[in-house]
């Protein structure tokens, strides 16, 4: 089994949760492989416990055949919920994937209301329900409208890891190669753990697989949220490929703005779009645009899906990926530097603490990240770069920065300006003359 990297925090959750007097009931959501599974069976290592994994049919029977390999004395139960639950009062139950429990009988939502009020409540019963679809945990379980509602103790939805948790995977790894790999997993354990390094031998390799996990995992993905995916993979595709107004969405996708606002909305719901506006707009602002949330399915569309039919023949070359991935990596590369702005933040290695960090833009001007702290009228402007830069080049980008501050109003404010870049020569020069300059060596700060 791979290591177990990070998690720190949500491990001390749970572990606390489980050694509290009294009944706990708690969901944990998140997107499938983003290790939901892994976390939990951590935390319940030292404990007896009951985990199982749900299937799409036949599960009150395979439940009850699981518990009695761990409590043999459930053998002798009536196989029902109600008294399956009641007979494992005081225990660890662990149901994994329970939204397969909900399709199979909608019911089991108001039993599992009923056995907690009468039977659990009052107990040391520890219940731990996971779930990859998000909207369905969301709707059925977490909802008001839902059985379920008021009798959890403790919600959380498990987001991947960031950038930085990557180096307890691949220990010896450059940044620059951490960076390439994050562009295809992201923080997904599951992707991390395929990779092998040197990453491009082991991506030839994985696509010439004929049992690649490439092939089918964006529709497993679609398929876990949705029954009708062909529109939905549209709109990512579009996304994925640059198209983040409404109205790019629309042309490429051939669909009407009342057709195409709900996919939207189920997709942010689900967590696989993210709608930003620019920092100093209230939330419903108008300017809004769509990003793909994680770089794997940015990745997926962009590289795998045009070549799939050469990928299914064992022809396609990964010179076909490497050619265009550094421009990729623009975006990959923003979302890492404000991952490593906010650990500086924490760290309290900026010129002052700020409140909240983004992007923001106007018509063809672009700031790649501002921090603001609006008590104290304070703002950083950041442009990133996946690049090397000469001395040059880095002053007249930090130059360019004051001109956009005016634009973005904050010509009143203290204002200072920082770059990231892939490489900076001259950069302890730059450094020296009181410059907020950092590349890919500073990143051993965090």
């Amino acid at each position: 089994m791979a290591n177990f990297v990070n998690r720190t925090e949500e491990l001390k959750a749970i572990k606390e949760r489980l050694s509290s007097d009294g009944f706990e009931l708690i969901v944990i959501y998140g997107r499938r492989r983003v290790g939901k599974t892994r976390l939990v069976l951590e935390a319940v290592r030292d404990f007896p416990h009951v985990y199982y994994l749900a299937v799409e049919g036949d599960n009150l029977r395979h439940f009850k055949e699981t518990a009695e390999r761990v409590f043999p004395e459930i053998r002798y139960v009536h196989e029902d919920w109600e008294a399956l639950l009641h007979a494992l009062r005081d225990k660890i139950i662990i149901i994994d994937e329970f939204p397969n429990l909900i399709n199979e009988n909608p019911a089991v939502l108001s039993i599992f209301q009923r056995v907690i009020d009468t039977k659990l409540v009052n107990s040391n019963t520890k219940l731990i329900l996971l779930g990859s679809s998000v909207s369905m945990m969301t709707e059925k379980v977490l909802s008001y409208k839902s059985p379920l509602y008021g009798r959890r103790t403790g919600s959380m939805k498990l987001k991947p890891l960031k950038f930085f948790h990557l180096k307890g995977f691949f220990p010896r790894a450059s940044w620059e190669e951490l960076v390439e790999v994050y562009g295809m997993t992201d923080g997904i354990p599951f992707y991390i753990a395929q990779v092998r390094l040197p990453f491009w031998e082991w991506l030839d390799r994985e696509l010439k697989s004929p049992v690649s996990f490439f092939r089918d995992e964006v529709d497993f993905l679609l398929r876990y949220e949705f029954t009708e995916t062909k529109t939905y993979r549209r709109i990512l595709e579009a996304i994925a490929l640059g198209k983040t107004t409404p109205k790019e969405i629309r042309d490429f996708t051939g669909m009407k703005h009342s057709e195409i606002t709900p996919y939207l909305r189920n997709l942010i719901e689900t967590g696989l779009v993210v709608r930003e506006v620019p920092l100093t707009e209230k939330p419903n602002s108008k300017r809004g645009r769509y990003y793909v949330a994680d770089n794997f399915i940015a990745f997926w569309f962009r590289f795998i899906y045009p070549n799939l039919s050469l990928i299914e023949e064992g022809v396609f070359d990964v010179s076909e990926i490497q050619r265009d991935y550094n421009h990729y990596l623009g975006p990959v590369f923003e979302k890492i530097a404000k991952q490593f702005l906010v650990e500086l933040n924490k760290a309290k290695k900026l010129p002052f603490r700020f409140m909240k960090i983004g992007r923001w833009w106007y018509k063809s001007e672009e700031v790649d990240l501002l921090a603001l702290n609006e008590r104290e009228r304070k703002g950083l402007l950041v442009e990133v770069k996946w690049k090397e830069l000469s001395e040059r080049e880095a002053r007249g980008i930090l130059k360019d920065l004051e001109r956009k501050a005016k634009l973005v109003g904050l010509e009143e404010w203290e204002n200072f300006y920082g770059l990231v870049a892939k490489r900076i020569k001259g950069k302890e020069e730059l450094k020296n003359e009181g410059l907020l300059v950092w590349d890919l060596k500073d990143f051993k700060e965090v």
